[in-house]
């Protein structure tokens, strides 16, 4: 029996679907607000990833297991097409589905990621958790200092932290599968490799001080996906959704076909 991701739906009295996923290290909750909204002219469906949040661990932590994931649970919730969105790892993920499942994607939408290989940016998060004696640490406070010397800035810290859970008899542990996510960062931070060209709407929403989408990209994106628009929030960097939520709901309305 295949394994189904957790997940939460919203608006689901409205037709036309749309499906999130998240960047690694991240969980449906991140995109509770940006759903919340959604859900007033959509059935929106957020989910933990493979390996984050309260979705099942797995040793396989690569693209073409987290595109299976998406699918088997759109076929789990009766939904042959959707408009999907898709941020940072999450949005890698959504481009593997479109270039494998065609045929279920309504639109496209890839929130500040590119399909390049990047360098790697999470090592030191990797660290922390690995570093920190969360098993010894009596509450949220403890933790947060704790985390201070990985993660300096605050957002980026509390974004963290809500990978730790306590534990019953005391003190924390992680939710997500590290050693899963480790084996497979190289893939996950990797180029991707494409089969066919699709050829149905698709959007890049970039943060204004994000470096993630470069111009020089646009070339590489053009060839697998033609149709490509390129937006931009201001007053946001990677993490669009969070740093701008207005600025991202805009965007995302006036692009939603």
């Amino acid at each position: 029996m295949t394994s189904l991701v957790n997940y939460r739906i919203y608006g689901e009295n409205h037709a036309h679907p749309i499906y999130i996923s998240h960047g690694i290290f991240g969980m449906l909750d991140n995109w509770h607000l940006t759903a919340q909204k959604l859900a007033e002219t959509h059935r929106v469906i957020t989910y933990d990833a493979r390996n984050h949040g309260k979705s099942f661990h797995d040793d396989d932590a690569g693209y073409l297991a987290m595109s299976d994931d998406l699918r088997n649970l759109m076929i789990s919730l009766g939904d042959d097409k959707s408009t999907i969105i898709g941020h940072s790892m999450g949005g890698k993920t959504a481009m593997v589905f479109a270039d494998r499942y065609p045929e279920m994607v309504h639109q496209l939408i890839v929130v500040d990621i590119a399909p390049k290989r990047y360098v790697p940016g999470h090592l030191g998060y990797f660290r922390a958790f690995k570093e920190v004696p969360l098993h010894t640490l009596n509450s949220r406070k403890e933790a947060e200092e704790a985390f201070e010397p990985f993660a300096p800035e605050m957002g980026v810290r509390q974004f963290l932290l809500k990978n730790i859970e306590p534990i019953p008899g005391g003190g924390y542990a992680t939710k997500s599968n590290l050693q899963a996510l480790e084996n497979h960062y190289d893939e996950i931070i990797g180029e991707l490799q494409f089969n066919h060209v699709f050829l149905k709407q698709v959007d890049f929403i970039g943060g204004s001080k994000s470096g993630y989408i470069k111009e020089e990209d646009k070339d590489e994106i053009y060839k697998h996906f033609p149709t490509a628009q390129f937006h931009v929030v201001n007053n946001a960097g990677h993490w669009v959704h969070a740093e701008n939520p207005q600025g991202f709901l805009d965007c995302l309305f006036s692009i939603l076909a």
